[in-house]
């Protein structure tokens, strides 16, 4: 990262995001001023599972995920989080501990709007607290269909549909922390397995695996196995 940004680039950020939106540029202002800046190398956590949560947070830049992680190390991503996203909205309104781990997948730069400033606001501008409700609610939805997956498909059923969620037209492309390692904590199993997965799929032709990007050469069929 090139340094702390200024406190108004933050402001057009929040402007720009779902949560905030239509809140006026002064209630922006504030949240931006009491705002805390840090960046995160490759690896480091943002916040840690079972500690006390600080707040809301707003990626800047870089990809984090959102994990759980076994007693022996074994990591289920439940969520991959891109620039410009807001994260840990259940911190707002359950005073509990953290629910899952925040890990840095590059160099990433992160705002913390502390608990007690957003809460002021909420309290404030009812429509904020429905966005963020509607926003948590569309969250646990996405667990939701994740136990489902976990639970009820198998893993080139779950391959399937993660190529198809995460492809732009044609193509996933794969930055240099898209390891297979990630993919397979991802849905739920072990690099080997999600190894022999992809072979299969490429072996039948419906795709192409490169280096830095998969290639979906028979939708139909993705889509087949995908359910």
């Amino acid at each position: 990262m090139a340094g702390t940004p200024s406190r108004a680039v933050l402001v057009e950020e929040l402007g720009a995001n779902s949560f905030f939106a239509g809140l006026p540029e002064l209630a922006l202002a504030e949240l931006a001023s009491q705002a805390s800046w840090r960046e995160y190398g490759p690896g480091e956590m943002i916040f840690l599972e079972g500690e006390p949560a600080a707040g809301l947070y707003v990626l800047q830049g870089g990809w984090l995920k959102i994990v759980k992680v076994s007693l022996d190390g074994r990591e289920q991503v439940l969520r991959y989080l891109e620039p410009g996203e807001a994260f840990n909205a259940l911190a707002l309104f359950a005073d509990q501990p953290n629910p899952a781990t925040a890990i840095a997948l590059e160099p990433a730069g992160v705002w913390l709007l502390r608990r007690e400033t957003v809460l002021g606001l909420l309290r404030q501008r009812p429509d904020f607290a429905e966005r963020l409700l509607a926003a948590m609610a569309g969250h646990l939805v996405a667990l939701v269909k994740l136990v489902e997956d976990l639970s009820l498909r198998s893993v080139t059923a779950r391959l399937a549909r993660r190529l198809l969620e995460q492809a732009e037209g044609e193509v996933l492309r794969r930055p240099r922390w898209y390891t297979q390692a990630e993919l397979a904590a991802q849905l739920g199993t072990v690099p080997d397995v999600v190894q022999r997965a992809l072979n299969s799929l490429a072996a039948g032709g419906v795709i192409t695996v490169e280096r830095h990007q998969i290639l979906i050469r028979d939708r139909a069929a993705l889509e087949r196995l995908a359910g």
